[in-house]
């Protein structure tokens, strides 16, 4: 990422993929219940209540939460985790792991890339990453949305089990369900979270406002994270219906787009605005700070142990 010094050694390769992940991994664990109520607040009204579920309503982030913890329980606020950490795992230490080396290779090892290199190389590594993580994605999602109520039938009950259950029912095309709209999602996300976050920190550093420590990560991640919410919201609601829904109930994701302008209007776009960006603000936060800090130990781990090795 940009801020280094030129007396800095940059990390390699498998240290920021490594570092990316497992820093995604820690953004996941604390920010996860917000993720699940903007799913519930974003899939309201597609679907009658039946049950138990016909008199439950969501009202805001927040009330959403209290809702699932009165009705459900806590637990319900992490459905879908695991599989939420086998995303970050295959998708964060993609997408962002291999953001600086893809934004070398479009600029051919030149410092100082312009906007446009730096949006193509966070489109790129956006929609590598979907391609090979889609599955957990889906799997995550259709967990987040199922209710843990009496009555209510639950559609799967353990996260390998919805893997094979998709895949007997779905086949490959329904683990890989919705993979255009979550591409075209994640390749606006992780360009406008990685150009706003380096550009942000860049100009942050250059006008001295800040050295390049916790604090300026903490503003740079913040401000990554509303720029990316406004940006994306409209896509990520497409992208979450479009997964969760059964088959035969939208044609495409630019079928679903249109029945939600239709019948709901061009507000559903932005259902669980608030949650994404409680979620999205803090996970960015949460995230590139851990990066930035995982980072520099495995450096600082690296070269205790390089000179270990050189005294032995």
């Amino acid at each position: 990422m940009v801020g280094l010094k030129p007396s800095d050694v940059p990390p390699p390769l498998g240290v920021k993929v490594l570092s990316a992940g497992t820093a995604a991994c820690i953004a996941d664990l604390v920010t996860f219940p917000l993720d699940t109520a903007k799913v519930r607040l974003q899939i309201q009204g597609e679907t009658a209540a039946t049950g138990a579920a016909k008199g439950i309503r969501y009202r805001g982030v927040f009330g959403t939460i209290s809702t699932m913890v009165r009705t459900e329980g806590p637990r319900s606020l992490y459905n879908g985790l695991v599989a939420g950490l086998q995303r970050q795992m295959a998708f964060a230490s993609i997408r962002i792991g291999l953001y600086d080396s893809v934004k070398s290779f479009y600029t051919r090892g030149k410092d100082n890339p312009n906007v446009g290199i730096r949006i193509l190389a966070g489109c790129t590594t956006g929609a590598l990453a979907v391609s090979v993580a889609q599955p957990t994605d889906v799997v995550k999602v259709r967990f987040q949305a199922q209710k843990n109520l009496q009555g209510v039938g639950r559609r799967y009950s353990g996260t390998m089990q919805a893997y094979r259950q998709i895949f007997q029912h779905e086949g490959l095309r329904g683990l890989w369900k919705g993979t255009l709209p979550n591409i075209t999602r994640n390749a606006l996300v992780n360009c406008t979270e990685l150009v706003s976050y380096d550009l942000i920190k860049e100009a942050i550093l250059k006008h001295k406002l800040m050295s390049d420590n916790l604090p300026c990560h903490f503003v740079s991640a913040f401000g990554a994270g509303f720029i990316t919410t406004v940006i994306a919201s409209p896509v990520d609601v497409v992208k979450t219906r479009y997964m969760n829904s059964p088959p035969g109930q939208y044609r495409s994701s630019l079928n679903c787009a249109w029945t939600m302008m239709t019948k709901e209007g061009p507000t559903a776009f932005y259902k669980g605005f608030v949650p994404s960006f409680l979620r999205l603000g803090s996970w960015n936060v949460v995230m590139f700070v851990s990066f930035e800090q995982l980072k520099r130990a495995m450096m600082i781990t690296r070269t205790h142990m390089s000179s270990c090795f050189k005294f032995l």
